[in-house]
């Protein structure tokens, strides 16, 4: 079997003679590109012709990285948890940053090589002639959750024999390098309320707030709840008698449109929780749902009688509330205090913790509270507000051996 190696753009191929068709009487020939050197396109090449040598070679289907894709998407929603609807549309958005690269080419026409110049193309961008940047690159997280599905799409392939190996099987996630300053620096804190102001929120919240504003964001504040978890809470989620609330499932509407909504299980584990709550807005969400049964008797057949604790009244009466009128009230009510309008329904979770932290809980409550196993935020926050305290426990230590010396 003759063979023939050339160089298109900046990588290599083969051509291998494998006979003659026996129905065309034309010879027949096998291809293949993507190389980085010609060794790597002699390697493959080899491989083939052991393959074919043997009996052992498969031919690999003709299909674009584009109709590939598509196909994975549709199987990974048929047999992925239908309640996930949050992590389809982040696949979705990963799949979508290789089609600018692959779109048209046939994905047994894409080498490791490819692949991972592509990875590094995502991590660095884009700019012009000049330098300026036209495209910005993706974060260590977006591009590791991208390199993820591409794995998984690649993997599909094998499965259904477009291609014999996952050219992304071994490739490295390109990471920002962080630097000894890099990480010394690294003391950002995320904006949150302080105890004054939460308090000027709130009575902002009472005096001028529109229809639950008050019960939302008091509620949101004295239990650090993500705002998907306020919007899906049950009245059975509700236990009056001991003043708690379970926190079992979160609410998902990417179009905030009401009726639209899906309510699923959380990610994790830890966020399902039972946590204990403040008698006066426990009080406050009983009064709520006495308001709710008023409604239901005004519109009866059309009251979308689901039991959510924060449900719309009016039009679509009894659907729950969607995060973009709660941001926006949210805002609305922070500009009438004159506090930081860039604040946002999840700072109220930081300012749950800074004010936990502060009141003395531990680290460990405060992350079972919030439903987190592990939260680098949360940790920071907390190490924040706790540094006064670390400092007066070592100086109460350094006070302790100087007592102990002059003792000695």
């Amino acid at each position: 079997m003759k063979g023939s190696y050339y160089k298109r753009g900046n990588t290599w191929s083969y051509m291998l003679d494998v006979g003659i068709d026996p129905v065309t009487g034309k010879r027949k020939q096998k291809s293949k590109g993507g190389f980085k050197t010609k060794k790597e396109a002699q390697a493959a090449a080899a491989l083939m012709l052991t393959e074919l040598n043997t009996g052992t070679y498969v031919e690999e289907k003709k299909m674009t990285f584009e109709v590939l894709s598509d196909l994975w998407f549709e199987s990974y929603q048929k047999l992925g948890n239908p309640r996930k609807l949050g992590t389809y549309r982040v696949r979705e958005i990963e799949r979508k940053r290789f089609l600018p690269f692959f779109q048209k080419l046939f994905v047994s026409d894409i080498s490791h090589d490819l692949y991972q110049r592509t990875l590094i193309k995502l991590k660095e961008g884009e700019t012009d002639e000049l330098g300026n940047v036209v495209k910005k690159g993706l974060s260590d997280s977006s591009l590791s959750g991208s390199h993820s599905t591409g794995i998984m799409i690649f993997e599909h392939g094998v499965k259904i024999g477009a291609l014999k190996t996952n050219p992304a099987s071994g490739a490295y996630v390109p990471k920002d390098v962080k630097t000894v300053k890099d990480l010394e620096d690294n003391k950002e804190i995320p904006k949150y309320l302080e105890k004054d102001e939460l308090v000027l929120f709130l009575e902002t919240a009472k005096s001028h707030g529109l229809e639950f504003d008050y019960e939302i964001f008091t509620t949101l504040a004295y239990t650090g709840l993500r705002i998907g978890e306020l919007s899906a809470l049950k009245e059975g989620d509700l236990n009056f008698e001991e003043d708690k609330m379970r926190v079992t499932k979160t609410l998902y509407n990417p179009t905030n449109r009401y009726n639209l909504y899906v309510v699923h299980t959380p990610k994790t584990v830890s966020s399902i929780r039972e946590i204990d709550v403040d008698h006066e807005v426990m009080s406050s969400l009983k009064d709520l749902l006495v308001q709710h049964s008023f409604e239901k008797k005004r519109k009866r057949n059309k009251y979308h009688d689901e039991g959510f604790v924060f449900a719309r009244v009016g039009e679509y009466a009894g659907y729950p509330m969607v995060l973009k009128i709660i941001n926006n009230r949210m805002k609305r009510l922070l500009k009438l205090a004159g506090l930081n309008q860039e604040l946002s329904p999840h700072s109220l979770r930081h300012t749950h913790v800074s004010l936990l932290a502060e009141a003395g809980a531990s680290l460990e409550q405060i992350m079972q509270r919030l439903g987190h196993s592990n939260d680098d935020i949360t940790r920071r926050i907390y190490l924040h507000i706790t540094k006064p305290k670390r400092k007066e426990a070592a100086q109460k230590f350094s006070e302790l051996m100087r007592a102990s010396k002059v003792l000695d």
